[in-house]
């Protein structure tokens, strides 16, 4: 059994959290993000973590600044083994480097591949095949570290961020307790990552990425429509009003109509872009609920064209 300090913040660390605390490791310690208004009532919220530890009785830490003397100091009290972070800040060296077994990071992406903020999405951008986890030693580089174990996942012509997501959050709950038990028992021999050009990135995606460019190739508006739904969300602009959208089906073929054009047809929603057609399935409009076509297309009829922008 180690003692293990947790580091995380959103739901995607809980169920790791989970099952490092059901598999008889003990977690005498979390660290997250300290409570904050949330939205639009701006009540103050605690972040997943500390809902759950709250109810597991384990000791919690919310330190505003991570190299606070007084945050290193308390964590130094808990005497722990190894620090465990997922979905969690860059960590100082001060912090990462006090634990006798090292600090563990899991990454959802086969790194050396996809090291950044946001490669759940990044890899549906792309039109990857599969995508994965990795568990690493954390070092002084983002994402970078010596690597420990691996886990394949096959994705799916209509994989999105949210099933991606939660496919990767059960796997990584795995591969971390298999990793954890490597270093206890020290049969895990962690590896350095291969530094290539052709590595590629998650950053950070922004608001101006998520508008989809109506001239852009239709396989691309299809794969970023999956690719952040559903957060942050593909939109387009629909009478000068943000329309998110969340689900399309792809239809490639050859058309005279300009890129971005909305037809109505037999209760389907079609818009025409750069190499075919997509058939809306799920949308947003601004100031309202998400609802599938047929209930947008009940309040929002119209003849004739109209145009996404």
């Amino acid at each position: 059994m180690l003692k293990i300090i947790f580091f995380g913040t959103p739901e995607f660390a809980v169920t790791t959290l989970d099952k490092i605390h059901t598999s008889g490791h003990d977690v005498c310690a979390v660290v997250t993000t300290p409570d904050k208004p949330a939205g639009r009532g701006k009540k103050i919220q605690m972040s997943p973590v500390k809902k759950y530890a709250g109810e597991k009785n384990i000791a919690v830490l919310q330190p505003e600044n991570l190299k606070d003397e007084q945050f290193t100091n308390a964590l130094k009290k808990f005497e722990a083994d190894l620090f465990v972070v997922v979905a969690f800040r860059k960590l100082p060296k001060t912090v990462w480097s006090l634990p006798p077994k090292g600090t563990i990071n899991l990454h959802a992406s086969l790194l050396p591949d996809y090291r950044g903020a946001a490669p759940i999405n990044h890899v549906i951008l792309n039109g990857e095949s599969k995508s994965g986890v990795t568990t690493f030693f954390i070092n002084d580089k983002i994402d970078t570290g010596d690597i420990l174990l691996k886990k394949e996942v096959a994705l799916t012509a209509k994989e999105t961020a949210g099933t991606l997501h939660d496919k990767l959050m059960h796997l990584g709950a795995d591969l971390l307790i298999e990793t954890i038990s490597g270093i206890e028992n020290q049969s895990l021999k962690a590896s350095s990552q291969k530094e290539v050009d052709s590595i590629k990135k998650a950053p950070k995606i922004f608001r101006d990425d998520c508008k989809i460019n109506w001239s852009d190739d239709i396989i691309n508006i299809e794969r970023k429509i999956r690719g952040l739904s559903p957060y942050p969300g593909a939109f387009t602009y629909f009478s000068g009003k943000v329309l998110k959208i969340y689900a399309a089906d792809l239809q490639t073929e050859n058309h005279d109509f300009p890129y971005g054009t909305a037809l109505t047809e037999g209760g389907e929603l079609k818009v025409y872009g750069n190499g075919g057609i997509l058939f809306i399935k799920e949308l947003q409009p601004e100031g309202k609920k998400r609802m599938d076509i047929k209930s947008w297309l009940a309040g929002n009829r119209f003849e004739g064209k109209v145009a996404f922008e």
